[in-house]
């Protein structure tokens, strides 16, 4: 019979719920994004509980038709933000509960981590990134952070000081009419767009540190006043997040002499993200090898936490 781990991840964005082997292959991965409003920009906290009380159950239920067989050996989910301490928000506490509850009921350890290291992990399944050191950057609506992963040690490293990636393209995506989260959509406009790079990058503290509020600021104008098709405007953003993530990445491989960099988050699951990133970070480092994770495990899920499950099972039986 083969043994699984159960890997719950209740973000701002999407319920998910996956299941990996004791030795790390995957199993299967539900989730579901959280419904938001025409021309909202995103879900209150209080909402975006509310919505993963209801939606986990089902992800739960799918994910149980997909084992057969499988016996449950562990459970993992991710039970805030990131690895600091003050890192919180209460969606989190949803999968943290049902995961403690679910172990308790299965008589099976239940482990605890980051919706950060999460999509590290998960971002690292068949992205060719090598043995070793990495510099792993973390783009999101909630997140836009670039870090080093030394062994076990995850050190911040720079971001974002103001928006994040991924909110600068939602607020364009749905300041143009597009559905929340605008990714997917913003993409397909900016596939028939072009840019002339009329947005400045943005950066400080030796380029480990980024603004993108006053590029949000100038595209509200431009939407605003029709100064550029929604096309060039959807371009104009995937560019400037092209150009200022290749200044952060580069500058964060000079830091720490690190030359692989892994490039995760839902901002990350973007073709077109990955094509002009890697053409601009070519030209300020080609030996800086970036890799991406699968598109399927780039955006929120609970694959990272299953394979964080699955890692500390493994060492507990060790232990034993």
């Amino acid at each position: 019979m083969t043994e699984v781990v159960i890997g719950l991840d209740t973000s701002c964005y999407t319920t998910s719920a996956a299941a990996v082997t004791v030795d790390s292959r995957v199993v299967a991965s539900c989730r579901k994004l959280l419904p938001v409003a025409a021309g909202e920009r995103g879900l209150r906290q209080s909402e975006a509980v509310f919505i993963h009380v209801r939606q986990l159950p089902e992800m739960l239920e799918m994910l149980s038709g997909q084992l057969g067989d499988c016996r449950v050996a562990a459970v993992c989910a991710s039970v805030r933000p990131r690895d600091e301490e003050s890192s919180y928000m209460p969606v989190f506490h949803v999968g943290d509960a049902q995961a403690r509850g679910l172990a308790a009921m299965l008589g099976v350890p239940c482990f605890a981590s980051t919706h950060q290291r999460g999509h590290i992990a998960a971002a690292m399944v068949d992205s060719g990134i090598g043995p070793g050191d990495l510099l792993a950057l973390h783009l999101s609506g909630g997140t836009t952070e670039l870090l080093s992963l030394r062994g076990e040690e995850l050190t911040l490293l720079g971001g974002t000081l103001d928006l994040h990636a991924g909110q600068l393209v939602d607020r364009t995506g749905v300041a143009l009419g597009l559905p929340f989260p605008a990714g997917p959509h913003l993409e397909q406009l900016a596939r028939r767009g072009k840019s002339e790079a009329r947005l400045p990058a943005s950066l400080e503290d030796h380029d480990l540190r980024c603004h993108f509020s006053g590029a949000e600021s100038q595209i509200q104008r431009w939407i605003a006043q029709q100064a550029l098709s929604p096309e060039d405007t959807a371009m104009e953003v995937y560019d400037l997040l092209a150009r200022t993530v290749a200044r952060m990445l580069v500058a964060g491989s000079r830091r720490t002499g690190i030359r692989q960099a892994l490039v995760a988050g839902g901002v990350a699951s973007s073709a077109l993200f990955r094509e002009l990133l890697l053409k601009r970070a070519s030209q300020r480092d080609r030996h800086l090898r970036i890799c991406f994770g699968k598109p399927e495990y780039s955006g929120d899920n609970a694959v990272g936490a299953a394979l964080i499950g699955a890692a500390k099972y493994r060492a507990l039986r060790t232990e034993a």
